[in-house]
């Protein structure tokens, strides 16, 4: 990684394929499995991140790695919307945020993807991991820091940048 930086979102693991017309929501909650907490480490070769929308596709929309909580909560157990999201670096609050900040709710972007993937003949899959998209600001992370989301109630997730 050159330039990382973190950002909490929801993942959702697919239950069944989302290979026709998306009509509603309650189609896309059908299709999940379960949810977890995530984090995202995005990445930039773009100095600065001093990126404009077709550097960030050149780019590969930035895209790094994930990292998956482990508590596994199923869609009729908490609203995405309503989640609550704390981030810290080395205990330091770095980014806050709730599921309306993406899309107004995480379930919308999932359908828009689906959507959209579906339009270009590359369905979403059942097994697939989907992330949300951020729930507040990205943060900027440098080796040795120990970064911490708390979701609320998905729980927390983790991952301590190293040296490469």
């Amino acid at each position: 990684m050159l330039q990382p930086k973190v950002e909490a979102e929801v993942a959702f693991v697919l239950a069944e394929d989302i290979d026709r017309d998306v009509s509603s929501e309650d189609q896309i909650r059908g299709s999940i499995r379960y949810a977890v907490a995530a984090l995202e480490i995005v990445d930039s070769r773009i100095a600065n991140w001093d990126l404009s929308i077709a550097d960030t596709v050149a780019d590969n929309a930035s895209s790094g790695l994930f990292v998956l909580g482990e508590n596994r909560l199923e869609i009729d157990e908490f609203e995405p919307r309503d989640v609550v999201m704390r981030m810290s670096a080395d205990g330091v609050p770095v980014s806050a945020g709730s599921g309306a900040a993406c899309l107004g709710d995480p379930i919308l972007a999932l359908m828009w993807l689906a959507r959209t993937a579906a339009a270009y003949g590359q369905p979403l899959r059942a097994g697939q991991i989907v992330l949300s998209g951020a729930l507040g600001p990205m943060a900027a992370v440098r080796p040795g820091v120990h970064v911490e989301a708390e979701i609320e109630p998905l729980g927390t997730v983790s991952a301590t940048f190293s040296e490469a």
